[in-house]
């Protein structure tokens, strides 16, 4: 099985069935939000974590969304048709609908987590940084730039990732114009450092990575603690251990940083293991 779609209030439909009116404002404008989750044991994972995120992504875009047990109901429909023991990725899509007011348009799907994802978990990633343009204060003063908000408008996010591409990289960190490291355009940055596992501060207008999240309130299970601050990218390569983590992926070493070679962190397996990926 490759692919399961259902549209919310039609249930599970073919998966070449079309969706969208040729005006619907997520396709027309990226005017929507989603969330990506992973799936285990036939199970969406931190469900409600990204329910709870999507709800504040779309009361940002001053979006309604459908109520949320409608939403629960959509991600059970299908689960129900997904083998339990195939990993998966399944993903929520809430667009504000045509541009004649009609009303939203929701849908999920469920794909198969592919061999390339298990390939990065096992070799690594190699990135290179990328200006934002922006100061790493500019997205807190200013909301109406969606900072934090997991919007469908991630054609920059996707431009960025076909760079590092075109360049032989696997991934790039954005950085900002005065000169922090940021994130990555589809994953949380975390690093070691003398027993603690810090992330980048929400302040700075990142998405709040819910699997990043879930790892630094559960790292006292190894003896560790969790922590916040802004990172410049000589003190990264200082670091003991640096990551990249996502709903899909889970938690991916990173191997290289502009030219910079990492050596491979001795916990990486650790923290895979306590997030509860495969290899």
């Amino acid at each position: 099985m490759e692919r399961v779609v259902a549209v919310l209030g039609r249930g599970v439909i073919p998966a070449t069935t079309p969706i969208l009116r040729a005006d619907d404002l997520g396709a027309a404008r990226g005017d929507g939000v989603f969330e990506t989750m992973h799936v285990r044991s036939g199970r969406p994972w931190l469900l409600d974590d990204h329910l709870d995120r999507m709800a504040g992504s779309a009361a940002r875009l001053d979006l309604d969304l459908p109520p949320r047990a409608e939403l629960v109901g959509l991600a059970d429909t299908l689960c129900a048709q997904w083998p339990a023991g195939t990993e998966g990725a399944l993903k929520i899509i809430c667009t504000r609908g045509p541009e004649d007011g009609d009303g939203i348009t929701c849908y999920g799907t469920l794909t198969a987590v592919p061999d390339s994802t298990h390939a990065v978990r096992r070799n690594g990633l190699r990135l290179g940084t990328l200006n934002l343009g922006l100061a790493s204060d500019a997205r807190s003063a200013a909301p109406w730039l969606l900072g934090g908000a997991k919007t469908l408008s991630y054609a920059m996010n996707m431009a960025c990732q076909r760079w590092a591409a075109a360049a032989g990289l696997d991934d790039v960190l954005w950085v900002s114009s005065d000169g922090y490291l940021l994130e990555a355009p589809t994953s949380t940055l975390v690093w070691l450092e003398h027993r603690t596992l810090y992330t980048v501060p929400q302040a700075t207008g990142i998405l709040s990575g819910t699997t990043a999240r879930w790892l630094l309130d559960h790292v006292d299970a190894l003896g560790w603690h969790a922590g916040e601050r802004m990172v410049r990218q000589d003190e990264l390569e200082r670091a003991s251990g640096v990551w990249l983590t996502s709903s899909v992926r889970g938690i991916v070493a990173v191997r290289e940083l502009d030219g910079v070679k990492f050596t491979e962190p001795a916990p990486t397996e650790t923290l895979r293991d306590l997030l509860g990926f495969q290899a």
